[in-house]
């Protein structure tokens, strides 16, 4: 049986459970080969979830590696699994500036014309392919530029400089939104981004800046239905319940859903301490996070994975712990049992 923590029992539900009966979704970012191949990871999924999204599965490298070759295999096994186990799936992403193969970048080095042609072409076969599976995609992702004193700050302009943006200017973003809604008037459209959720003055441009581009979308009528906000949290980085809801209410206020998409949590550098230390400073940030989302009026939340043994804070040199120590920023741990942060998000996901 799949690991639970101390206290818990095989019949009491899991966060997926929890939060539909609160009426909200809890979910998670998922790889189907490991759904079909790793019995405990899939137990956990089918436990905690109901909703998935794919890790990289519906990404334009993984579909369409060459062009007009196209490999939904990988992805299927995601829709399939879900399917079987009655669990909702969300499209992750459409438009990219990473995952781009590379006959993808030189070809939208060939003008305007060339790349209108390329994003509709991709377009029409994933969301004809994925209409009975997929409801709710991410359109595009990662727009908006990192403003500067930020972590990784991008260029002076207001949207990330990407093969997109080159060939296409700021319009890409409008142009997929509207390509998407004629292929299928019934989908959920999501603008998905990072780097909203501290309390600094990086973070309040970066949230400045991308409800100027929610704003924009709306008042010219591009059919926008939700933001999605990743949520990889930074200990390191204060945050402040107040401005965070006042954010989520300023996009609700414009008419759109707001989702948490990719939550995890990287600890601080120089977090020490032993495991149950750690583990409770995790689950109070996450809860003060999450408390604040919900009470801005968020209602669907997905963690980027769902156990530590497979999280990109551990694998991922750039974000992994530089001191030897793994970061412990998803609800389960690498046995599978149900850590502080489960329980902290169990009680806020669970509350009326």
């Amino acid at each position: 049986m799949v690991g639970l923590a101390a206290g818990s029992s095989a019949q009491e539900p899991g966060l997926g459970e929890i939060a539909r009966q609160a009426g909200r979704s809890f979910g998670t970012a998922v790889q189907g080969d490991w759904l079909e191949s790793q019995a405990d990871y899939a137990a956990a999924v089918l436990r905690e979830t109901t909703l998935l999204v794919p890790e990289y599965e519906g990404k334009w490298a993984a579909i369409q590696p060459e062009e007009g070759k196209f490999e939904f295999e990988p992805l299927s096994r995601v829709t399939r699994w879900a399917a079987a186990n009655r669990k909702q799936v969300r499209g992750h992403a459409l438009i990219w500036h990473q995952a781009m193969p590379d006959w993808l970048v030189a070809a939208l080095g060939e003008g305007a014309s060339r790349a209108r042609a390329l994003m509709e072409a991709h377009f029409d076969r994933v969301l004809e392919t994925t209409r009975g599976q997929i409801r709710d995609w991410d359109v595009v992702n990662e727009a908006v530029a990192n403003p500067r004193g930020s972590d990784n700050p991008q260029d002076d302009g207001e949207f990330r400089d990407t093969p997109w943006l080159r060939a296409l200017g700021k319009d890409y973003i409008a142009t997929a939104f509207r390509l998407a809604r004629e292929r299928d008037a019934t989908l959920r459209l999501t603008l998905n981004d990072y780097g909203v959720e501290a309390d600094s003055p990086w973070a309040d441009e970066k949230r400045r800046r991308l409800l100027a581009l929610a704003r924009e979308l709306v008042d010219a009528k591009v059919p926008l239905d939700a933001v999605g906000i990743q949520a990889h949290l930074q200990m390191d980085h204060a945050f402040s319940a107040e401005k965070f809801r006042g954010f989520v209410a300023s996009l609700r206020e414009l008419g759109l859903s707001v989702l948490i998409t990719e939550m995890d949590v990287r600890e601080p550098s120089k977090l020490s301490g032993g495991i149950a230390a750690r583990d409770e400073a995790v689950a109070r940030y996450t809860k003060d996070f999450l408390a604040a989302a919900i009470d801005g009026g968020v209602r669907t939340i997905l963690t980027w994975g769902i156990t530590d043994k497979h999280s990109w804070l551990v694998t991922d040199k750039d974000v992994a712990r530089k001191d030897g120590a793994t970061h412990r920023g998803l609800p389960l741990d690498d046995d599978y049992r149900r850590k502080p942060m489960w329980k902290a998000m169990a009680e806020v996901l669970g509350k009326a």
